[in-house]
């Protein structure tokens, strides 16, 4: 019987051997163990297959396919002949803010009365606010752009209609029975079927951006200016796409691509910035940087501060004054850092002294006086990961009034949850994975009994159990470097598309683990299985080198990659699991 070094073993779950393998492998021109993985993904057709590991920026949809964007770019060209003062309302998110930097862009090469606003992520709270859309008409606006909210404030657009000012949302969540009186929606699938129902918001705006800009040029397809300013645009687009954890397939997979491939030449000025302030300007970049550097800083500004910071980030046109925005950045993300550090140490705390992690427990629900808000969603993240059930936290504020965060399992629909819990809550509002919510404090013990009623029905304990998927058995030999290589050309990965995971069993230990790292966080090794060695590292896995002192034989799974050093480029693996008899 196999142990896991952890006490929560995770359940290994393998991909069946798919018999066509080698077929699809000659007809495409990849090593057998590529074409298992493409087949995993639902790539049987060696065209399917070709273009997924090949994309091109004409697998992109057209705009008039987008629902409601022919109207919508017409209603914004209109209002840029017409000389009216136009208002881009985008999310505090980075899909929020890099879709409102494409369309801002895009208005303010043509002359366009164009401007910017970002509500207040702690005082304002997610989405249009009847307060602020009074404030921007009284200040003039005469044509509202929703970029990545909208779809759901039916009362306050009805309000800019009713006072004259066109309004155009464009948004990519999940929309109610009503929708908003606008002059158009452009939406994935509020105004009609299209083929990439994942778009983000971004991806929303740069559609809207460039149909918008062949209005304007009067053709089909757009000058010079305007094509460049569409290239660049995807390196925002594809911010938007991965930070928002949309599929990294189809289209979106095409705009991080191009995005990503285009980052370091990219002549955006904030983008320059950021790149330089992140040192990252001579990297190659992958979804990666963009999840863990880039997002971060960008999303800091709107968590601990404002996001109409970042917003200037990426609307400047001023270096000097875009690389004081992204050092700024930089410091606030740290002070994040600082805080989330904090937050997670003291509700890993409470999670012990509540029991919150016995067996019978199926999720985690915490109030605190002192929370920052605009943290608590990421140390939801954290205690996911731990301890592999819901999470929710709630920092309370001094009037009374709790400001909530939650994160989710595979399985458990985050949405349902509120709803069957909103007799308590005055605001809420998600998807399946995460959402958030407002409860008073009188409220919260009714609210956190219902929603631990709500998990214990709703979750079966097999959930509380993290499963890790393996994408194939192989041997250590089958991972030479043409292999690996052509394992890269599945990027990038992210959800829907995550890095492939092998297992390789009666692996020896060449050289005892060892710790590594500053502080001996993170484990090294030498494999051995059948007269080929690699070297594997367990990042996060530092108290491996003390469990393994007396093992010999470890079964692993991990994600073969190429590290360069030195100059010389070789394959090792990135470990997921060990286990051991």
């Amino acid at each position: 019987m196999a142990r896991a070094w952890k006490p929560n073993a995770r359940r290994w779950t393998t991909q069946p051997r798919w018999d066509q393998a080698e077929d699809l492998a000659r007809r495409v021109g990849v090593a057998p163990l590529v074409a298992q993985m493409l087949h995993n993904r639902g790539l049987d057709d060696p065209d399917d297959a070709a273009a997924f590991l090949a994309p091109t920026l004409a697998d992109l949809h057209d705009p008039e396919q987008l629902g409601g964007c022919l109207d919508g770019a017409a209603a914004l060209a209109q209002a840029v002949r017409d000389g009216r003062k136009i208002v881009i309302y985008g999310d505090y998110d980075v899909d929020g803010m890099t879709g409102a930097a494409i369309l801002h862009q895009c208005l303010h090469m043509v002359d366009a009365d164009v401007h910017t606003y970002v509500p207040h992520r702690l005082e304002e709270g997610y989405g249009v606010n009847l307060e602020a859309v009074e404030t921007l008409l009284d200040d003039g606006a005469e044509c509202i752009v929703t970029v990545d909210c909208g779809i759901r404030a039916v009362e306050p657009l009805a309000i800019a209609a009713a006072r004259g000012a066109t309004v155009i949302v464009t948004d990519h969540h999940t929309p109610d029975a009503s929708l908003p009186d606008a002059a158009a929606i452009v939406h994935p699938t509020a105004s009609g079927e299209y083929p990439n129902p994942h778009l983000c918001g971004a991806g929303v705006a740069f559609k809207l951006a460039w149909q918008t800009a062949r209005d304007i040029c009067g053709e089909t397809h757009v000058d010079e200016p305007m094509r460049n300013f569409l290239v660049d645009a995807t390196c925002l687009a594809a911010l938007g796409t991965i930070a928002d954890v949309v599929p990294l397939v189809g289209e979106n997979r095409v705009l991080a691509t191009f995005g990503l491939r285009g980052l370091p030449q990219c002549g955006h000025t904030g983008i320059r910035a950021l790149l330089q302030a992140s040192n990252l300007l001579e990297t190659k970049l992958d979804a990666y940087h963009v999840g863990f550097v880039l997002a971060p800083r960008l999303n800091a500004a709107g968590r601990i501060g404002h996001a109409a910071e970042a917003v200037e980030l990426l609307t400047t046109d001023e270096p000097a004054r875009a690389l004081e925005i992204a050092t700024f950045l930089n410091e606030r993300n740290t002070e994040r850092q600082a805080i989330e550090r904090r937050i997670t140490d003291e509700a890993v705390g409470m999670v012990a002294e509540q029991g919150l992690d016995g067996e019978n427990v199926r999720a985690i629900v915490l109030a605190r006086e002192g929370w920052h808000a605009g943290v608590i969603g990421i140390v939801c993240s954290r205690l996911v990961d731990r301890f592999h059930r819901p999470a929710a936290l709630i920092a309370i504020h001094d009037d009374g009034l709790g400001q909530g965060s939650c994160r989710s399992i595979p399985g458990f629909h985050i949405a349902e949850a509120l709803e069957a819990c909103g007799e308590h809550l005055p605001s809420f509002g998600g998807h399946e994975m995460a959402g958030g919510f407002r409860v008073q404090r009188e409220d919260i013990e009714a609210f956190v009994e219902a929603f631990l009623a709500h998990a214990a029905t709703a979750i079966q304990p097999e959930q509380l159990r993290p499963a890790l998927h393996i994408d194939a058995e192989a041997r250590l030999a089958s991972l030479d470097y043409n292999t690996v290589d052509q394992l890269e050309r599945m990027a990038p990965f992210g959800q829907g598309n995550p890095r492939p995971v092998v297992a390789i069993r009666g692996c020896q230990l060449l050289r005892p683990a060892k710790r590594m790292g500053k502080t001996g966080g993170h484990v090294s090794m030498v494999l051995g299985h059948n007269g080929t060695r690699m070297r594997a590292i367990g990042f996060g896995m530092g108290d491996l080198a003390d469990a393994l002192a007396a093992v010999r034989h470890v079964d692993v799974a991990g994600k073969p990659v190429l590290n360069t050093f030195n100059g010389r480029t070789n394959v090792e693996l990135h470990l997921t699991d060990v286990v051991w008899e």
